[in-house]
């Protein structure tokens, strides 16, 4: 059973900041110290406290609780208080609202019991737990059980439900197709040689970084190769400027797109600018990287997508198209031949402040939000 307030009827509750709490009923969900608050009868130790604390069914915004409790006393119980805290390291999500209450006052209701709610749980973020039993007194003040032991879980990434719900907000503000003809990735010339000298001449994957929407199943798991595709407006040719090093290597669209080749959609965020970014993911059918994104990632249709698209002419030969209105990140998921393409060096500058790594997601545009932990 669902906590009452938290998820009867109530699935994705509003930021207090939104003004939203007034609307909750007080017996359903109330925010209360870490000290509780004990009766004046001193009846603390007539209250069972929880035991082994169990925690299950963990998505990004919500998990299941229970415990087992000594018979005394259990009919006096009305009321549970839930201490949940983010466990605090060097890697925490700086962005969430630090103003955010956690400590939760539930009606006594069967176990388990779900507690959900988006604006105190943040995806892939450590928290620890622990809970009290209470009885309300006719005065309203509560006698309480001493704190259960303190327990520790993760929140999960974001789902397919939660990564199809970026991709509508993405297409909304895709733009029109613009045509292209070559994939392109820039890296300072140690990258090159070393790709050379040690790695036979190929650009091989690397694990994600942590940029983007904090909940992305991709971030810090997904092994690829970051490409671009963008092109200029008036000159429908890549720009000649670059955050990430003066060369680059250009290779042909369908060497990496092709009818062979399945996309799937990755994040769409932005970093407190006006430009939005979608990451997608081009994965070979049968490979290790297509395997990951099945479970994981919505499916595109290569022909048909507002995003980057691969059509096939009555000739044979393939034609491409890429979105105009958003920045596009493309992650390649297998070894690249240098010998694919070209190694050249720019004309342009190198633009550091438009870089992406590990870029924070700004977690209050409403354009690139959703309404599950940031």
């Amino acid at each position: 059973m669902e906590v009452p307030g938290l998820a009867h009827n109530i699935t994705s509750p509003l930021s207090p900041c939104e003004g939203m709490i007034k609307d909750l009923s007080l017996d359903s969900i109330q925010l209360c110290e870490r000290d509780g608050s004990k009766s004046q009868d001193g009846s603390m130790e007539e209250l069972p406290v929880p035991q082994n604390i169990k925690i299950s069914n963990i998505t990004c915004d919500s998990f299941k609780i229970c415990w087992d409790m000594e018979a005394r006393s259990k009919e006096r119980i009305t009321h549970y208080f839930i201490d949940l805290n983010k466990k605090e390291n060097k890697n925490s999500n700086k962005f969430k609202h630090k103003d955010v209450p956690t400590k939760l006052v539930a009606k006594a209701v069967p176990l388990p019991m779900t507690v959900r709610g988006h604006w105190f749980l943040s995806p892939r973020t450590e928290y620890t737990v622990a809970v009290q039993t209470a009885s309300k007194q006719t005065d309203g003040d509560y006698a309480v059980s001493e704190w259960s032991e303190i327990i520790e879980f993760c929140t999960a990434d974001y789902s397919t439900v939660h990564l199809n719900q970026l991709l509508e907000k993405a297409e909304v503000i895709a733009g029109r197709m613009l045509r292209f003809s070559v994939f392109y990735r820039n890296q300072h010339k140690e990258y090159f040689d070393h790709a050379r000298e040690e790695q036979e001449n190929r650009m091989l994957p690397s694990v994600k970084d942590n940029s983007g929407s904090h909940g992305s199943p991709i971030s810090g798991k997904l092994e690829g190769i970051f490409f671009s595709c963008n092109t200029e407006f008036n000159t429908g040719k890549p720009p000649q400027d670059s955050p990430y090093g003066r060369l680059r290597f250009e290779v042909q669209a369908d060497a990496l797109f092709n009818p062979d080749t399945n996309l799937y959609f990755g994040d769409f965020y932005c970093m407190y600018t006006a430009y939005h970014y979608v990451i997608l993911v081009l994965a070979p059918k049968g490979s290790t990287g297509d395997d990951f994104c099945k479970q994981r990632l919505p499916a595109l249709d290569i022909g048909n997508n507002r995003f980057l698209t691969c059509k096939q002419n009555e000739d044979g030969s393939l034609v491409f198209h890429h979105a105009q209105d958003v920045i596009l990140e493309v992650i390649y998921t297998e070894p690249v031949d240098l010998a694919l393409g070209t190694v050249e060096e720019i004309s342009g500058h190198q633009l550091m402040s438009l870089s992406t790594v590990n870029a924070k997601k700004d977690p209050s545009c409403k354009t690139c939000n959703i309404s599950v932990g940031r």
